[in-house]
């Protein structure tokens, strides 16, 4: 398996980019399921199961939860771009981008399992 000697910008871009999308799953699963005010409901029992599935009225998000949002979204954007456009990618095979990035992006796995 090759290893490569990722730039410590580019590393700490992309873990940047995990804690920043780890605390935007955290904070969205905070949130009504629907951005909008909606009613709830209920759907039909589903053919061989006792199953409804439903959801309660959803109040839509506030304003404040709007603006948090938009900010984890334009957070994300910039890391994604900061990351795909560092100078270390010049140097990576076309054919090898993608096995690259896929490493880059479970490369503080690793650090994770030689630390403990």
């Amino acid at each position: 398996m090759a290893t490569y000697d990722f730039p410590q910008d580019l590393r700490d871009a992309q873990l940047a980019l995990h804690r920043t999308r780890a605390a935007y799953e955290e904070y969205a699963r905070t949130l009504p399921w629907s951005a909008g005010p909606l009613p709830g409901w209920e759907a039909e029992k589903q053919l061989h199961s006792g199953f409804r599935s439903s959801k309660p009225d959803s109040p839509g998000y506030t304003e404040e939860q709007h603006a948090e949002v938009a900010r984890f979204r334009a957070e994300l954007l910039q890391l994604s771009i900061t990351v795909s456009t560092l100078p270390f990618w010049e140097q990576v095979e076309q054919g090898q981008v993608v096995d690259v990035r896929m490493r880059l992006k479970h490369q503080h796995e690793a650090h994770d399992t030689e630390a403990a």
